[in-house]
This record gives C-alpha cells, sequence and structure tokens, in this order.
C-alpha cells in the first residue's frame, strides 16, 4: 500500500507519473508556442494564456524563453487540454498532406520536364488539364531548362500541375 492511500481508496499519483504528466503539459505547450497565431486565436483560450503564448513567440531564446515556455505549462494545467491537442493534431495533419501534396506535384513536374511524350501522355490521361495547353508549358520548361535560365516556365507548369492534382483530389 502507498503512503498516504487510504483503505478501499483510490492511489494517489506516483512521483513518476506526476512527471509524466507534467512533461505531457509542457510539451503540448511547446506545441501550442510553435503553431501559427490563427490556430491559437481559433481555439479561443484565456487572455492570460494567449498573451503568455503571444510573448513566447517574441523572446529569442535562452533563459527567459525557458521561463516563459514553463508559465505557459503552467496556465495549461488548469484547462481541458483535450481540444488543444485535438486541434493541433489536426494542424499537423493537415501539414503532413499539404507537403505530400507539394512533393508529389514536383515528381510529376520533374517527370514532365526530363521525360517524353509518354508522361505527357500519362498526365493528361489522368487529370482534367488541356493537352494542348500542357504541352506548351512542358515544352517551354524543356527549353528553359536546357538553355539554364529562370524565366518561370518551370513555376507556370508547376502551379498548374498543382491545380490539376487538387482537382483531382
Amino acid at each position: 500500500m502507498r503512503r498516504r492511500e487510504l483503505p478501499g481508496g483510490i492511489a494517489p499519483p506516483t512521483k513518476t507519473e506526476l512527471k509524466r504528466q507534467a512533461q505531457a503539459v509542457q510539451a503540448l505547450a511547446d506545441r501550442l508556442i510553435a503553431a501559427p497565431a490563427e490556430l491559437v486565436a481559433r481555439l479561443g483560450l484565456p487572455d492570460k494564456l494567449a498573451d503568455a503564448i503571444a510573448l513566447a513567440r517574441r523572446i529569442p531564446g535562452g533563459g527567459a524563453l525557458v521561463r516563459q515556455r514553463q508559465f505557459v505549462a503552467k496556465l495549461m494545467r488548469g484547462l481541458d487540454l483535450e481540444p488543444v491537442r485535438a486541434a493541433l493534431d489536426a494542424h499537423a495533419d493537415t501539414a503532413r498532406l499539404d507537403a505530400a501534396r507539394f512533393r508529389r506535384a514536383e515528381r510529376w513536374r520533374d517527370r514532365l520536364v526530363e521525360g517524353g511524350q509518354a508522361d505527357l501522355a500519362e498526365f493528361v490521361a489522368g487529370f482534367t488539364v488541356d493537352p494542348g495547353e500542357m504541352a506548351r508549358l512542358v515544352a517551354a520548361a524543356r527549353a528553359e531548362r536546357r538553355e539554364g535560365r529562370s524565366a518561370g516556365a518551370g513555376r507556370r507548369l508547376f502551379r498548374r500541375v498543382q491545380e490539376a492534382l487538387a482537382g483531382a483530389d
């Protein structure tokens, strides 16, 4: 039987359990400080906590930042953290999907510029795009790459590929 445990009662948390909980709150506070300001504003946090988060973002580093991070975590201990955690997880999932979409568009752009007509035909067949427009964009990007200049044709092709991929999703 642990100390201070009453017979038939619920055992109080151990020191290790309390430390784990404090570390979890601190990790969540760090994620909240690193999150975009508009996400934090949408969470409807108490003013004192929102101000502490804003201040932590302005502190460049060192001991003052460590103390401010701990203060943010202290203010969070009294809150229901599940909505905050869910919002941060949803934001992270969205960012992960955006990054994956971006990488996919980069791969398609590179295939179109470096590949042949088969890659262009595959792209046109797989997505809703104007074949003539895509052929012109690919030809301009290929010429640009061959000449070693950067006039924007590759960027225009990339934007068009992104739009096609977004339309397919």
